[in-house]
């Protein structure tokens, strides 16, 4: 158990917030758990409320538990490692392979497969999801970085929060989408009847959600190649936003058609190009995953079909 004790050496709003400037290793989400779970005392007096207020000269206690080992367990489960260092690692994840355990999901993640490939992962995703900074979906392939300590983490979870980490993604669309580019922004949040699904919301309702989208290539009426790049990251942003234009990810069989046109095990949607700064060196890195080859396959048989010539993505 680790304890310690702050002194406010001015007003602040929040206390979260308050904790954040004294503590670098700890994310706001790991704070507020804190601050909930009744580990923060202001004043000798346990509070639960992460805006509580925070006046000069208050003293603030809080007690980190010691760390619970992980109750997930290796599995020696082939995964493609693009890049390791000591911080770090960057994963290009296959189709039909979630993220990390939950929803009746046991065994068979990408964790099971991390903690048996790597010899670190950091602990502050909680004993479910060691190292685990961001998600793709379960059939969405590509690209995902993964920390291997608590500092790397954290630099890692605000790089994204902050919208410098860049993340760029293709999905093959149904119809064909008018725009050849532009930004949509929504709120974006549960669906208000099943809950099982994200939903655009009205505004205010729901989180702010932004994606850039580009047009690579179009294949008659009947389907669009498109670029994305996300500026915020919510649960199914791209799947949910491709559905409000209109034109949803083919192959996808929650926000797509129910009659779908191509075989394919899940949405044409891939994380394609990753760029971060290293947390320790600071160097900019950029990771690139080829399309998987179901979906170049795909891809291939609409361009014999349509005379369609696909451009060179460019690895920049």
């Amino acid at each position: 158990m680790d304890k310690r004790l702050f002194v406010a050496e001015e007003n602040c709003k929040r206390l979260d917030i308050f904790l954040s400037e004294q503590t670098e290793e700890f994310t706001r989400s790991r704070l507020k758990k804190l601050i909930e779970d009744g580990q923060v005392s202001v004043n000798g007096k346990q509070t639960k409320k992460a805006g509580a207020e925070i006046k000069l000269g208050d003293e603030v206690t809080i007690v980190v538990p010691d760390a619970v080992e992980y109750s997930v367990q290796p599995e020696n489960i082939p995964i493609e490692i693009v890049y390791e260092d000591g911080d770090l690692a960057v994963v290009n994840k296959p189709q039909g392979m979630t993220v990390h355990m939950g929803n009746g999901n046991e065994s068979g993640t990408l964790v099971n497969a991390l903690l048996y490939a790597l010899d670190s992962l950091s602990g502050i995703g909680g004993v479910l999801r060691p190292g685990i900074v961001h998600r793709i979906d379960k059939d969405t392939t590509g690209l995902l970085v993964v920390a291997k300590n608590d500092k790397a983490h954290v630099s890692l979870a605000s790089q994204i929060a902050q919208k410098t980490c860049k993340r760029t993604y293709f999905a093959l669309l149904e119809g064909n989408l008018k725009e050849d580019k532009g930004r949509i922004t929504t709120d974006i949040g549960r669906h208000p009847t099943d809950r099982l699904k994200m939903s655009v919301l009205p505004d205010g309702k729901g989180k702010i959600a932004v994606t850039d989208f580009e047009v690579v290539a179009r294949f008659g009426t009947e389907y669009t190649l498109c670029k994305f790049d996300l500026q915020t990251g919510r649960t199914h942003q791209i799947r949910v936003h491709a559905k409000h234009l209109g034109h949803p990810v083919a192959g996808d069989p929650v926000y797509g058609y129910k009659k779908q046109k191509l075989k394919t095990d899940g949405q044409l949607l891939h994380a394609w190009r990753l760029r971060l700064t290293h947390p320790t060196t600071g160097e900019e890195m950029t990771f690139f995953a080829p399309l998987p080859e179901a979906f170049s396959e795909i891809l291939d048989k609409l361009c014999k079909r349509y005379g369609v010539e696909l451009p060179q993505f460019e690895k920049q």
